[in-house]
């Protein structure tokens, strides 16, 4: 049985509260050996923003998910990180997942 894939509305109420509070606190503690999560952030805050401007809508996000693949390496998870890290980057990959279908 396949599971049913949620929509990119379902995802971001799972997951919206979760990156908002985790992104400035794993920007923290890893930006200096992870300069790449600085811009991370910034895209988290502008889809964060650009989803809560659309409402019911979604959200044109297509570019901020291209750059968020990009330097993220596809969600790679660093070797060197806490299970905060790793939490923001598998969330986003749901999103990106729910965005994209």
């Amino acid at each position: 049985m396949m599971m049913e894939m949620l929509s990119f509305k379902e995802v971001m109420k799972k997951h919206g509260k979760t990156l908002k509070q985790y992104t400035p606190v794993v920007e923290r503690v890893h930006g200096a050996h992870h300069p790449e999560f600085h811009e991370v952030r910034r895209l988290v805050d502008v889809i964060l923003a650009k989803t809560k401007i659309a409402g019911v809508n979604l959200p044109p996000l297509g570019e901020e998910f291209a750059k968020l693949r990009e330097i993220t390496k596809k969600y790679t998870i660093p070797t060197d990180v806490c299970e905060s890290y790793e939490a923001v980057y598998n969330m986003l990959a749901e999103l990106d997942r729910a965005y994209s279908h």
